[in-house]
């Protein structure tokens, strides 16, 4: 290949994974503004904004390489995949937490130890079966 074809291989490249992170992150905004409640809005825009994201900084880093601006953005993929679960699921915890309901008939998995008496989260006051 000569440097002119694998510049334009690297174009698009660049140019499909900007138009797949787009793609998605449109799913992402779609889903925020069409579905019901902070449940399906969290499911809807977690998913598909983290893999959208990191479809452009994937871009990024076909742009500018391994180093610099390019392992900035690798450090951007890793961020976003550690951190948006993360968030996702305390966004979700929250809301059942001051009880946001669930749409239908959709309810919590229930822990089988939460309803052991000896178990933490089944006793409020918690302070006779600490182990010390």
């Amino acid at each position: 290949m000569t440097g002119l074809d694998l510049a334009l291989v690297e174009q698009a490249t660049i140019s499909i994974l900007v138009i797949i992170g787009c793609f998605f992150l449109a799913v992402g905004t779609l889903g925020l503004l069409r579905l019901p409640n902070v449940y399906n809005r969290m499911h809807a825009t977690s998913k598909p904004t983290t893999l959208g994201t990191a479809a452009i900084f994937l871009a990024g880093f076909v742009q500018f390489g391994p180093g610099g601006a390019g392992l900035t953005s690798l450090v951007g993929i890793v961020f976003l995949f550690l951190t948006v679960p993360t968030g996702a699921h305390m966004i979700a915890r929250a809301a059942q937490e001051i009880g946001v309901p669930f749409l239908g008939s959709v309810t919590w998995p229930t822990n089988h130890r939460e309803s052991d008496p000896e178990h933490p989260a089944s006793n409020p006051e918690g302070d006779e079966h600490r182990d010390e």
